[in-house]
């Protein structure tokens, strides 16, 4: 099986100067140096999309069956997890979720800096319902304190289950390779991670502070994950595309890394060899002065 996670590509190797255990900061360091950068992009993005339309509930008609709008970006955060767990392995792709979630704290707190400026929202001129409606915004914009600190919970828990599930199902598979392969990883890690998700913020904040039972938390996670299961589905053939030209992108670097240090030997055996050329014709060199001052002695012993 073909593995490029981080580990396996020696990357800490290289940082540490030796065959050593990869550090989470040597890690770290090579994730963000490697990363393509629109992953980074749709994982903040996401990140910061879901929580925001998960203001909007959607009227799907059915009581058991509780969705948001957050719904329309969770797929892409997941997805990109994925695509990054097989390009880089578990543990790097959790600590990008640990960075995109901190990038999401940041906006939260740009919202809320922006909800208590004073001013009118340009929805709110509504004759007569400026005040209500502008402060509605003010409030979806700024955020509740609970609603963030159980979404972060959830979407760590929900990350780590991801990645390593993900990783843990991939060193199963006799061939890695291909579609199949890199659907079953990503559908089976989706559906858990995704359950888990909407399982804990669901105990942590709806049963908590909206008075929800257990039996509608476990509903609205199962349900709730079965719907962004269906979205990772349609868009995985793109996930896989992009995990292709990772991939195939990081051979051709390994590929230029190894001909640079063949490159780099020889021109050392080549230095090396110049050397020893110069150093043999510098003694020759005075090893023939020294037979010269020699003959011009002996002669001036003889004439004397």
């Amino acid at each position: 099986m073909l593995s490029f996670s981080l580990a396996a590509l020696g990357s800490a190797a290289h940082e540490t100067g030796g065959l050593k255990k990869p550090s989470v900061v040597s890690d770290f360091r090579y994730l963000l140096r490697n990363t393509p950068p629109l992953i980074v992009a749709m994982m903040i993005l996401s990140i910061v999309g879901m929580n925001l339309l998960a203001n909007k509930s959607i009227d799907t008609g059915l009581d058991w069956l509780a969705l948001d709008c957050g719904i329309l970006f969770s797929w892409m955060c997941f997805l990109s997890m994925d695509v990054l767990t097989r390009c880089f392995g578990p543990r790097a792709t959790t600590l990008l979720s640990i960075v995109a979630l901190v990038a999401n704290w940041v906006v939260a707190l740009i919202f809320f800096i922006a909800s208590i400026i004073p001013g009118m929202w340009s929805a709110s001129y509504v004759e007569g319902s400026e005040a209500i409606i502008n402060g509605s915004l003010d409030g979806m914009f700024s955020g509740t304190w609970f609603i963030i600190l159980g979404s972060s919970v959830a979407f760590i828990v929900s990350a780590f289950i991801n990645n390593y599930l993900n990783a843990a199902i991939g060193n199963r598979l006799a061939d890695d390779t291909g579609f199949g392969a890199f659907a079953l990883r990503s559908y089976v890690s989706t559906f858990v991670a995704q359950v888990a998700d909407n399982l804990v913020f669901a105990i942590l904040v709806s049963q908590v502070f909206f008075g929800w039972s257990l039996l509608q938390c476990f509903t609205c996670a199962l349900t709730g994950a079965l719907m962004e299961l269906l979205f990772e589905v349609v868009f995985s053939p793109l996930g896989y595309r992009m995990t292709q030209g990772i991939l195939a992108e990081r051979s051709d670097n390994a590929n230029d890394i190894s001909l640079g240090t063949a490159a780099r030997a020889a021109n050392d055996v080549a230095f090396s060899g110049v050397a020893i050329g110069m150093r043999a014709a510098r003694v020759g060199s005075a090893t023939q002065i020294a037979l010269e001052e020699a003959s011009r002695f002996a002669s001036d012993r003889r004439e004397e």
